[in-house]
């Protein structure tokens, strides 16, 4: 692997377009460029039309890649634009998924119901493949009711096809009975997972403090443990991780800085366990991304890409 495809939307909501997916290409994984003259690569046009926090995965034979997305389009809910609580409450149960066997050639979006029968919403979905379960672990951010859209938990279930999925369960939900009763509970959403070595690293926005929170296990789908050396806790105002193996051996991690309505920047580590990430000063994108994934991915499908694509100069 010697290049990277940054999978992402764009964030604003003034049009349709801002919320598909679009696809940018780095050699380097420092500077970014954007293909298909910086128009979007695929779009919705079924449920929502729209397409948020796209995560693309590749199969672990090699021979199939998939997307998912977010369901939702603030602009399409037009005066409910601003109102997230509306978009939590009463939104999407299903995720979109693309499918492709060559990174260039996609099918038509698909709908997948895989909330549970009260979530308000199924945002941010992610996967990884489980080799214990011989399938995919796929988790993503719900709030429901029967807790009055309270706050979301992640929830999680597997699926070998994208098409038929377990019952959902609850992922990520730190909450005690009180903080519950309260309202005081942390809310989480924005789940990453990047493996090394026979452990997994997770990465999570805790909606209610506004940092990404760090744990490890060697367990896809329990026996979590926070990191507590990282200094992430640190870093308020960033949303939607991404992390990958960089060429040079490093440990990226991209924050969306939505605060700032800076969209992403990059830290790195030297020690994915410690998890002490620094700030990259040489980070350059060519426009502003929102809520995607970074995939290290092989010369030829870079050149496949922009063979097909062209890329923005």
């Amino acid at each position: 692997m010697s290049a990277y495809l940054f999978v992402h939307f764009i964030g604003r909501e003034d049009n349709r377009d801002c919320e598909q997916v679009y696809f940018s290409v780095s050699e380097d994984c420092v500077n970014w460029k954007t293909l298909n003259g910086g128009k979007p690569v695929l779009r919705s046009d079924i449920g929502e039309k729209g397409a948020r926090d796209p995560f693309i995965i590749k199969a672990p034979d090699g021979d199939k890649y998939y997307i998912l997305a977010s369901d939702l389009s603030i602009y399409h809910r037009g005066n409910l634009r601003r109102s997230w609580d509306e978009c939590q409450e009463n939104g999407s149960k299903s995720i979109l998924v693309w499918e492709s066997g060559n990174l260039v050639d996609w099918s038509e979006a698909r709908l997948a119901e895989i909330a549970v029968s009260d979530a308000g919403c199924a945002w941010a979905p992610e996967a990884a493949y489980d080799p214990e379960k011989g399938a995919y672990i796929v988790y993503w951010a719900s709030a429901t009711g029967g807790d009055d859209y309270r706050y979301e938990r992640v929830y999680y279930a597997y699926t070998e096809d994208f098409r038929r999925f377990t019952p959902a369960r609850i992922y990520i939900d730190n909450a005690t009975e009180e903080e519950r009763m309260l309202g005081t509970a942390a809310a989480n959403i924005d789940t990453t997972i990047i493996g090394h070595n026979g452990v997994y690293y997770r990465f999570t926005k805790n909606e209610s403090r506004k940092t990404i929170v760090m744990d490890k296990s060697g367990h896809l789908s329990y026996g979590w443990e926070r990191v507590r050396t990282t200094n992430l806790d640190g870093m308020l105002g960033y949303e939607g991780p991404t992390a990958v193996r960089m060429h040079d051996g490093r440990w990226g991690l991209f924050l969306d800085h939505f605060a700032e309505k800076k969209g992403y920047e990059l830290f790195v580590t030297d020690d994915i366990d410690k998890g002490i990430f620094t700030k990259s000063a040489d980070c350059r994108f060519d426009a502003v991304y929102r809520h995607g994934t970074v995939m290290a991915i092989t010369d030829a499908e870079y050149k496949a890409l922009t063979d097909a694509y062209g890329v923005i100069e």
